[in-house]
């Protein structure tokens, strides 16, 4: 039987790349980028002033001049204006204007002092400024964004395979991209099976259950990125299964199954994906919970999950291997590993991988720690209510001391 490693393995072979799509900037949120954004021009286009105050040349300053001429003002968004000739020329300046052709320089308001009008030749020929005797550290540059120090025109500022959030956006926004080239987002289909499953409003018999797994999936799936899920349920009837399953195969893009899929008289989900056309690649993963996990493909290349039917089973093998499967398939970027310090011993008979719910806490070091939080069994899916997620402990040994480092699976 499989280890989870190589379950994970076969599905990263064998799952096909959903397609990529334009979408409009302002849609992208949450979306994974598949086309590099680079910069359209340089970043920034022009040299910003960084400080309200006024735009002059270093040189004047450096050979003593304090009194400067006020030539006019410049807001961000002017037209830039050219400094004059003279030496103690200067332009009032805002924050994020363009640096005035002629300056190199820009002397904070909080070093200068107006001069009064008529206190002078020069207040008496317009507005003047002295300058603080402290300003002569200012040397040229100073307060002064230069054009082309971020990014020059051409470069990669965004790769492929990320996540968009708001950083992203703003710079995709900055470079002109109204649209980008994103991976579609796939039509997910989640099944329920069972006869012993009703609707939650339903009443309900001693030997019945409400539906929950659906729900609990289909939450997941929209929390990782994936909003279009549609919830069906199928009884444990054969032509049931059967024609459900073909409508599924036709027009979704995944199809997600629960229950129904191991060895019971019941169990009609193999036998009916294969006479489907549903090529199998594994049945059965040595793990606990989710031994009985199934994959495979339709003639169309739709991968078909098959996740046991028991809440726990579901949940875990969904974060374990879907939703990881889903942002392959789409073209995310690899995310690196996470992982944790067990805080308390565990023990377990090693057959099985174990797969553990936990509750994270930060340890003295600033380390995660995860606390075994064992559920009574794969259908107390209320155990795993104020986990935080689950470890993985290999099946190669019985005994795991508190302070190991293991792999952590968050649900969220």
């Amino acid at each position: 039987m499989l280890t989870p490693a190589e379950a994970e393995k076969l599905i990263r072979e064998n799952l096909p790349l959903f397609p990529r799509e334009d979408c409009p900037l302002a849609e992208a949120h949450g979306r994974i980028l598949r086309a590099d954004v680079r910069a359209d021009r340089d970043l920034p286009p022009f040299d910003r002033v960084t400080m309200d105050g006024y735009a002059l040349r270093a040189a004047a300053l450096a050979a003593g001049v304090r009194t400067f001429r006020v030539e006019g003002v410049q807001a961000a968004g002017m037209v830039p204006r050219t400094l004059g000739g003279a030496a103690d020329g200067c332009v009032e300046i805002m924050t994020g204007a363009v640096l005035p052709a002629g300056a190199d320089c820009v002397v904070p308001y909080e070093e200068t002092a107006r001069v009064e009008r008529g206190a002078g030749k020069i207040a008496a020929e317009g507005v003047a400024i002295n300058v603080a005797e402290t300003a002569g550290k200012f040397s040229a540059g100073h307060a002064i964004h230069r054009r082309g120090s971020d990014h020059r025109a051409g470069a990669l500022i965004v790769g492929g395979g990320v996540r968009l959030t708001g950083r992203e956006l703003a710079v995709a926004a900055a470079c002109g991209q109204e649209f980008l080239s994103v991976a579609h987002r796939p039509k997910i289909a989640v099944v329920t099976t069972g006869d012993e499953l009703v609707e939650i409003g339903a009443g309900v018999a001693p030997h019945q259950i409400r539906r929950s797994n659906d729900l609990a999936l289909r939450a997941a799936l929209a929390l990782a990125g994936y909003p279009r899920v549609e919830r069906f349920h199928v009884r444990d009837v054969r032509e049931e299964i059967e024609h459900r399953l073909w409508h599924l195969l036709a027009e979704y893009d995944v199809v997600l199954l629960t229950g129904g899929v191991s060895k019971g008289k019941f169990d009609f989900l193999p036998e009916e994906l294969a006479r489907q056309g549903v090529r199998k690649i594994f049945h059965g993963v040595a793990q606990r919970p989710g031994k009985p996990f199934w994959f495979g493909l339709s003639a169309r290349s739709t991968p078909v999950f098959a996740l046991p039917g028991n809440p726990v089973s579901a949940y875990t093998c969904l974060h374990r291997y879907v939703l990881p499967a889903l942002a392959h398939a789409s073209g995310a970027l690899a995310a690196p590993a996470r992982v944790a310090a067990l805080a308390a011993a565990v023990m377990f008979k090693p057959e099985l991988a174990c797969l553990l719910p936990v509750k994270l806490s930060i340890g003295p070091r600033a380390e995660s720690l995860a606390t075994p939080e064992a559920v009574n069994t794969s259908g107390d899916f209320a155990g795993l209510v104020g986990t935080d997620g689950f470890v993985e402990l290999p099946a190669e040994r019985e005994e795991f001391p508190a302070g190991e480092i293991v792999r952590f699976w968050p649900w969220g």
